[in-house]
């Protein structure tokens, strides 16, 4: 679980060592060392030339110590490696499963089955090269078959985290940002939990739905209500669900973000650099749960709103239909059209996406999914 904490204080024998962020403070001698937030190298007293890691990372600095008498042995058994060792996401990962997506030709929209089908096989492969078994859960739409693939972490436990993303487009268009950014980032996630194995006390189920898209949207035939119904069918313990969509389109630009009413624009930021947890009132202390632990020293602006109800923007997504069931959830989102120029356009390419901050979005997603 991520430790929800600014600092950090290490008791040595009777000197105290109080790491904040990116700086160490000795209080005794009122000197602070600047240092790398996932690297420290610290050097033994009684042996200048035998470092002692602390964490392990590119580019280690390294520092003689300023005190004598603290014995540095056992400082990297005493030091939280989660604070230290922030798990990120790989850009590459995030550009390769972008790029695949938005080349499958023709587009992955409910006309073109197979394209959906070879779409729905790469996910299950890229499901099982984390290491984990996935499994299909069909049902049928306008006479033709269609999967959600799903893949479960801790499937033994009762309570049950639900991550999904939509992996089909609307019309015949690419669907970088919509919606190729947030199935990468579900991929990404995955891979990142079954490698790291985080210590959580619940069950992740990560979905990849199909059907999203019109003119199944708001439909019992949606992918992610045939996933909302089985659990409630199952009498599953649901904690939450996260859905992902649209998480790649940003700009830093002034005045590029817009909003559909001036009272929004006055409250959220006029730069389209952030990212926002989007849910409804109903359920507010999960989505500032989520908000809290995404925003604990994120590389990306993160906010968050709380929409009255989910029959406006609050819910333009998978999670509208696990809120039918009364189960808490929220978006992470880019702002969707609201922001990005090529919604539902041919123009929706893997050009127009920032993967670096894209990157720092699923980094910031890690951290709040294992740290509920």
């Amino acid at each position: 679980m991520f430790l929800f904490l600014l600092s950090y204080h290490i008791l040595l024998g009777e000197q105290s060592l109080l790491l904040h962020q990116k700086k160490i403070v000795i209080p005794y001698h009122t000197s602070e060392l600047p240092i790398n937030h996932y690297q420290l190298t610290i050097n033994h007293p009684a042996n200048n030339h035998d470092p002692s890691p602390i964490a392990h990372q590119p580019s280690p600095i390294t520092y003689s110590p300023l005190l004598t008498g603290i014995n540095f042995a056992n400082l990297s058994e005493t030091i939280n490696m989660t604070a230290l060792n922030r798990q990120r996401a790989d850009h590459t990962q995030l550009y390769n499963h972008v790029k695949f997506l938005t080349t499958v030709n023709p587009p992955r929209n409910y006309a073109n089955v197979r394209s959906l089908e070879h779409t729905a096989s790469y996910i299950h492969a890229q499901f099982h090269a984390s290491g984990v078994q996935p499994h299909r859960q069909a049902w049928t739409a306008g006479g033709q078959k269609f999967d959600n693939i799903i893949a479960s972490y801790n499937a033994d436990k009762t309570k049950t985290l639900v991550i999904g993303a939509h992996y089909d487009v609307c019309g015949d268009q690419p669907g970088a940002d919509d919606n190729a950014s947030a199935v990468a980032g579900l991929l990404e996630l995955a891979r990142m939990v079954f490698a790291h194995r985080p210590k959580v006390d619940y069950r992740i189920d990560f979905v990849a739905y199909c059907l999203e898209e019109p003119p199944f949207f708001a439909t019992r035939e949606m992918g992610s209500y045939v996933h909302a119904k089985s659990l409630h069918d199952e009498q599953r313990e649901v904690m939450g669900m996260v859905c992902l969509e649209m998480i790649g389109y940003f700009s830093d630009k002034p005045n590029s973000q817009q909003y559909p009413s001036p009272a929004l624009a006055k409250i959220y930021p006029s730069t389209a650099n952030f990212i926002v947890v989007v849910g409804i009132e109903k359920y507010r202390a999960f989505n500032e749960t989520m908000h809290r632990l995404m925003s604990a020293d994120s590389g990306i602006d993160v906010q968050v709103i709380s929409f009255p109800a989910g029959n406006s923007l609050a819910g333009l997504s998978d999670h509208r239909n696990y809120w039918e069931f009364g189960y808490p959830a929220l978006m992470i989102n880019d702002t969707s059209f609201v922001r990005n120029p090529h919604y539902h356009q041919k123009t929706d390419t893997i050009e127009t996406l920032d993967f670096p901050k894209m990157t720092e979005v699923v980094t910031s997603a890690y951290q709040a999914i294992t740290g509920l």
